[in-house]
């Protein structure tokens, strides 16, 4: 396993970080026999595509650029692609009760099925990370799309029955994928968001499991080790969990993995995995530029977040200082924000976007801190609590 080692910590930043064990190396040991550009869309299963669709359009801000499904000869499945700026979400769910799709859903209720990744070359992509051990979903395919160009695709597994996709559009020019239809003159998405791309994606694994994935993500996708949260410091009075972030060679895909750790109650990560009936993908951070606006406005379209008492506000900016936004819009809006070494974070957690206790949101904003909010933890899990304790499953 990646050593890590403790940068040496002075005052506030000492007191969010103790119990943080950060690897400033992490980047430069990240092998580059995979050299990733980027996540290129994640894709979502789900019960019912066109709601799902139409719900990130109306209260999240992404536009609908392409379609698949009966009308575009595609028999078994129908799939919505959404975008906003460099984001790029599909839906898909099943047309009959039979096949994976619907097994699924049937399983897990909606959620994320494969984080894509945009390479250059699948065939060596998938050649190298099943070489090292990864199981593989699809060998690498050429799909013919016509005047179009060629559209090329392997994918292996991972944790739970999320996939990894390796995508190469470079000789594609059409709107998504073959079997795809462009959509034309798109129903309008609702503005005044700003939700850039995506931070990082959390996958949920079973007690023990952890260190498991962390040895996958480095010996089969070359990521190294950034961060190790322990359950001294993800904890409150009732539960804990442990955590360890995994980030590629140019730091900009970061996978934090969790396990549940062993508490007075039933912790967050053991709820998510009761109710989502194993492993998988807990939520996913969008990053943005402007939180304060976004927030606002997700709050006026419906979208729920989670609440934090007023004693978290009271001493805010003792612990963290100026960071651009006063603490009393920060309480309004139940935004958090945390300070580290490199700069200063603000973030907010939605409550789950569906019927089950699973999947949710985290919106943040970066300002030269690489971290995520270890100060926020206990006040962020005491909410949650309260959440868990509303549903009954604390």
């Amino acid at each position: 396993m990646t050593e890590t080692i403790e940068r040496p910590r002075t005052g506030t930043a000492a007191a969010n970080q103790a119990g943080a064990h950060v690897n400033p190396d992490a980047f430069a040991q990240a092998e580059d026999f995979l050299p990733l550009k980027g996540i290129d869309y994640v894709e979502f299963w789900v019960g019912n595509a066109r709601q799902a669709a139409n719900y990130y359009r109306a209260l999240w801000g992404f536009t609908p650029v392409a379609y698949a499904g009966l009308e575009t000869k595609v028999r078994d499945r129908a799939s919505y692609v959404m975008v906003q700026n460099d984001i790029r979400f599909v839906f898909t769910a099943p047309l009959t009760p039979e096949g994976e799709i619907a097994e699924h859903v049937r399983l897990h209720g909606d959620g994320v099925h494969d984080i894509a990744f945009l390479v250059d070359d699948v065939r060596s992509a998938w050649e190298e990370t099943t070489r090292r051990g990864a199981q593989s979903y699809l060998e690498p395919t050429e799909i013919d799309g016509g005047e179009d160009g060629i559209f090329r695709r392997s994918a292996i597994r991972t944790y739970g029955e999320v996939i990894h996709s390796f995508v190469d559009r470079s000789e594609y020019a059409g709107a998504f994928a073959p079997a795809y239809g462009r959509v034309k003159d798109p129903p309008a998405a609702a503005e005044g968001l700003t939700l850039l791309e995506v931070d990082h994606c959390v996958g949920n694994v079973a007690l023990g499991d952890m260190n498991r994935f962390v040895d996958y993500y480095r010996d089969v996708l070359g990521f190294s080790q950034l961060i190790h949260y322990d359950d001294k410091v993800i904890h409150t009075d009732y539960s804990a969990l442990m955590s360890k972030v995994m980030t590629n060679g140019d730091g900009r895909i970061k996978f934090p993995i969790n396990e549940p750790a062993q508490g007075r109650r039933k912790s967050q990560i053991q709820e998510y995995l009761d109710w989502y009936r194993g492993a998988g993908t807990q939520h996913i951070a969008l990053r943005t530029t402007d939180i304060v606006g976004t927030v606002r406005r997700l709050r006026e379209l419906g979208i729920e977040f989670l609440g934090l008492p007023h004693e978290y506000y009271a001493t805010l900016g003792e612990r963290v200082g100026d960071v651009g936004v006063a603490m009393e819009t920060l309480e309004e809006l139940g935004i958090e924000a945390d300070r580290d070494e490199e700069g200063y974070l603000l973030q907010i957690f939605t409550r789950p976007v569906q019927d089950r206790p699973t999947f949710f949101f985290e919106i943040i904003e970066r300002h030269g801190s690489r971290g995520f909010g270890v100060g926020n933890f206990k006040a962020l899990f005491e909410a949650i609590e309260r959440e868990q304790a509303r549903r009954g499953n604390l």
